[in-house]
């Protein structure tokens, strides 16, 4: 409400020179906070922007790839330019790939699979490239996810860098969700290998305490998303821009207006402090951890995937919807994992529909699963208790238990 009252106009520096300065600051103390390399910050040979949502990030940072790559290759190539993901990767990189003028079937979901928790693998991802290099295809831009939406799988930052290095590619960590976690000393392992990426980013609003919408995106090479970004009309010529001494945030961005974001994310920083943020964290991670063990205990139910953060990820197992004595299916039957993902989805709408606890759900590998999300600001081990007896008391009913 504060940063909207305030009605900041902060689209270059001379327009809000104390907006502009204090999101350079913002970026470079959350960075500092994230122990990003310097090569990421303002006070290295990088810099931060703070945008509405990871779909800019990932639109910025695709069109400064692109036109890096048809600089070297041509304009008249683009038809040629390769986006590489995963299965698992957030639907945000395939429309910014479309956006941009990638054709659709040049964007490589590759697979992923349960026995790797639906991690991007280094070898499927080499395999991919070598394929498309032979058939006269030129690579481009890797979004390398660490915490996917479906089920929070980690990709290895470090060795995919690596492979997408040894083909020039630009590579993009999106970490949306779990990047907020990585100012935990303990967590911070799951974005090893960041000095390798291009940029990276997460969004404080999903997991920082600060509100919708603020995204964080940190560069190494700003001149690069300044060269495809910038507008340099008459009408906003100033001499402080002339000067290239300060930060025009205009040229960071897709649009040209923007919010004062980095009001918030000020307030989130010095009200709260690192210390009580780490442990806002741990609470809520420690809280999944609960809900986890309460899922293992029953043993109808499993943990598709092995829990990373706060999200976890389950469902009734197969073997106790065959124990349905309704005549459709017997334990062993080939259709029985089909029975098992059209019960999952009743227990779910069941469990939406009492009012009383709200979950989503996620399909990886042909599995429907139940995401548990601990992350609301007022969330205690009270509530996640509850919420699993709400959860057993549906799947009784579903089950004729």
């Amino acid at each position: 409400m504060l940063s909207t009252g305030l009605n900041v106009v902060g689209f270059n520096w001379v327009s809000s020179p104390a907006a502009t300065e204090l999101e350079s600051t913002v970026m470079d103390w959350l960075g500092q906070v994230l122990k990003l390399p310097k090569t990421f910050l303002f006070s290295g040979s990088g810099g931060g922007v703070l945008l509405g949502t990871t779909c800019e990030a990932i639109l910025g940072t695709l069109v400064a790839a692109r036109d890096q790559k048809l600089c070297q290759i041509g304009r008249e190539n683009i038809r040629k330019l390769i986006v590489y993901g995963s299965d698992q990767t957030h639907c945000a990189v395939q429309k910014a790939a479309h956006i941009i003028g990638i054709h659709p079937k040049n964007f490589r979901a590759i697979k992923t699979n349960k026995s790797t928790s639906f991690s991007l693998l280094p070898e499927s991802l080499l395999s991919t490239i070598q394929s498309d290099v032979q058939n006269g295809l030129v690579p481009c831009y890797l979004c390398v996810t660490v915490g996917t939406t479906s089920t929070t799988a980690i990709d290895p930052v470090e060795p995919l860098c690596k492979v997408a290095k040894d083909y020039g590619m630009w590579v993009h960590i999106d970490a949306a969700y779990a990047g907020s976690a990585c100012i935990c000393p303990e967590f911070r392992h799951l974005i090893d290998g960041v000095e390798d990426a291009n940029s990276f980013s997460l969004n404080a609003h999903k997991w920082f305490l600060t509100n919708l919408d603020c995204c964080c995106l940190w560069v190494k090479d700003p001149t690069s998303l300044i060269k495809s970004l910038s507008t340099n009309s008459v009408y906003l010529e100033n001499s402080a821009s002339e000067s290239k001494q300060v930060v025009d945030y205009k040229d960071w961005q897709i649009t040209l207006s923007r919010r004062f974001r980095a009001l918030k994310v000020w307030l989130v920083l010095r009200s709260y402090g690192v210390a009580n943020l780490t442990s806002f964290l741990r609470n809520h991670v420690e809280m999944a951890k609960t809900f986890e063990e309460l899922v293992k205990q029953d043993k109808r139910f499993e943990v598709v995937v092995p829990r990373t953060l706060a999200v976890v990820c389950f469902r009734i197992l197969p073997s106790a919807v065959a124990k349905i004595a309704n005549g459709k299916v017997q334990n062993g039957d080939s259709k029985t994992e089909d029975v098992a993902n059209e019960i999952n989805r009743k227990l779910l709408n069941s469990i939406n529909g009492s009012g009383t606890i709200y979950m989503t759900h996620a399909i990886a590998g042909g599995i429907f699963m139940i995401r548990c999300a601990i992350g609301a600001t007022l969330t205690e081990e009270t509530h996640v208790i509850m919420a699993w007896k709400v959860v057993q008391k549906h799947a009784d009913a579903i089950l004729n238990y």
